[in-house]
């Protein structure tokens, strides 16, 4: 304060309370930074824990949009099915593409219409075709923030895995490209190689996912508890809800309201909040509801 002594006394009594003022507001704003600061997230995942591993779900998780939907855009331009086939799908990819969500009816119908596509197919020809079809659809559709965070699991020594509702020949294409461990997806009936046109079992979908994630665990010996699950729907509640470490990725308005109940980790990687819901785009003739049919193919291969 001997600074301010070639001041008056009122004017050094006004300039002590502004600088007191000024000291305890800095000190106050110091303190609730120091409150209100997001405690640092302990290390996760634990280097060289080989009971733990972490299971992706692919669409608007892993990748931006719906595998199935590219997919089917590759098949139509490979004259896969017909211009005549398109309608068929085009109303179930206007739901999910406008709504941001899987509706039963239009999963059925879409898998119904998938398998009657693929059936007489080789399973080979589809392998094939999907390695393609990444390349030039998927490949620069992968989330690099979800990308991140299964590298992450991947250098602490885990196991990666998809878990998608789409064909596994098509997940596993996309696992293989992105350096994961495998994936499970929904497997189609084939006989020497070939289609036949029916599932075995149902398509890997809400609760199924849980299932496959439960048996694959226990035939290697994992511990659920210290696994990961990442999603985006509420779809996939079940799937999140047997770790020990669930995330919601990007996810939609009911996931992201039951990951604030129960206090799990959120992650968003989109531009805004509404990213995931976008409208059909100007080119939606052959794109979009191609999609479709991508939609349709997706489900018409069972566990994923």
């Amino acid at each position: 304060m001997a600074a301010l002594g070639w001041l008056t006394p009122r004017r050094r009594s006004a300039t002590a309370r502004s600088v007191l003022a000024g000291e305890a507001s800095a000190e106050a704003a110091r303190k609730s930074s120091q409150e209100t600061a997001t405690p640092e997230e302990p290390q996760f995942p634990v280097l060289g824990d080989d009971k733990a591993a972490a299971f992706f779900d692919l669409d608007n998780t892993v990748m931006q949009g719906a595998a199935l939907f590219h997919f089917g855009r590759g098949l139509y331009k490979r004259k896969f099915f017909e211009t005549r086939d398109l309608a068929r799908f085009a109303w179930q990819q206007a739901w999910f593409r406008l709504a941001g969500v899987e509706d039963p009816e239009h999963m059925q119908d879409a898998r119904d219409s998938a398998l009657s596509i693929v059936k007489g197919h080789r399973v080979a020809e589809l392998e094939s075709i999907g390695e393609e079809i990444y390349d030039e659809y998927m490949a620069d559709r992968i989330w690099p923030g979800t990308r991140a965070l299964a590298q992450a699991h991947l250098d602490a020594g885990q196991k990666v895995w998809l878990v998608t509702a789409a064909p596994v020949e098509i997940a596993q294409v996309i696992a293989r490209r992105l350096g994961l461990t495998g994936a499970l997806g929904t497997v189609a009936e084939s006989v020497g190689g070939v289609y036949t046109g029916r599932l075995v079992g149902e398509p890997l979908h809400g609760p199924a996912k849980a299932e496959a994630v439960r048996a694959l665990a226990a035939a290697e010996g994992l511990d659920l508890s210290r696994c990961a699950a990442y999603s985006d729907s509420h779809n996939d509640i079940p799937m999140l809800s047997l770790v020990g470490h669930p995330y919601a990725v990007n996810p939609d308005a009911k996931l992201r309201r039951h990951a604030r109940e129960q206090d799990w980790r959120l992650r968003d990687y989109r531009t805004g909040r509404k990213a995931a819901k976008v409208g059909i785009p100007a080119a939606a003739g052959v794109g979009a509801v191609a999609g479709g049919t991508a939609a349709a193919i997706a489900l018409s291969r069972r566990r994923r």
